[in-house]
């Protein structure tokens, strides 16, 4: 794809997973802030198991299958991370466990910031991922409820980038991807 040419013409299940990432960050993020009264991030556990884990595990494998192997690896690992987190968000594991599981999937997070193409679009959604689950980690050992909040707020940004970017594509509105299409957001 051309620099100079809209952002993904067409729907496709790469926009549909961005999505999925970014309404799921956005709900998760937003909870983790406290800035609306009565939302605590626990209240996204639903969202987060079937839209930001099954079905962007299912959106990975069919991303898998259209050959485009960067953005299953992303879908179907976040998918997994928000299936495990919503499973064990009711206070069964003790924090430093749940520290460890967020280093965890942080690390995947750097993996994905590394090899994402597409410039603000790609490597900036999966850095702020990243940066948001090593807040939310260090505020777990910490038990930090201040590096938590920002944590949460990193999160709640990084689901707007995925959001703006997957309605860019499908409004095609112009945008550069930097080169080829791996790994960008708005990507096809």
């Amino acid at each position: 794809m051309d620099n100079g040419v809209s952002a993904g013409s067409t729907a496709s299940t790469s926009t549909l997973g961005h999505i999925a990432l970014g309404l799921t960050l956005l709900a998760f993020g937003i909870g983790n802030t406290g800035v609306i009264d009565g939302v605590t991030a626990a209240n996204s556990v639903s969202l987060a198991m079937y839209l930001g884990g099954l079905a962007l595990f299912v959106l990975g494998v069919l991303e898998y299958r259209g050959g485009n192997g960067f953005n299953g690896t992303a879908f179907a690992g976040i998918g997994t991370f928000w299936f495990i987190w919503a499973s064990g968000a009711d206070g069964k594991v003790s924090a430093d466990a749940a520290g460890m599981f967020l280093v965890l999937f942080a690390m995947l997070g750097l993996t994905l910031t590394a090899a994402a193409s597409g410039g603000l679009f790609g490597q900036g959604v999966y850095g702020l991922f990243t940066l948001s689950l090593l807040l939310l980690a260090i505020g777990s050992f910490a038990d930090s409820g201040g590096l938590a909040k920002a944590g949460g707020w990193v999160a709640a940004l990084c689901g707007l980038l995925a959001w703006y970017g997957a309605t860019a594509a499908l409004a095609s509105w112009p945008m550069a991807l930097g080169k080829g299409s791996r790994g960008a957001v708005a990507a096809s």
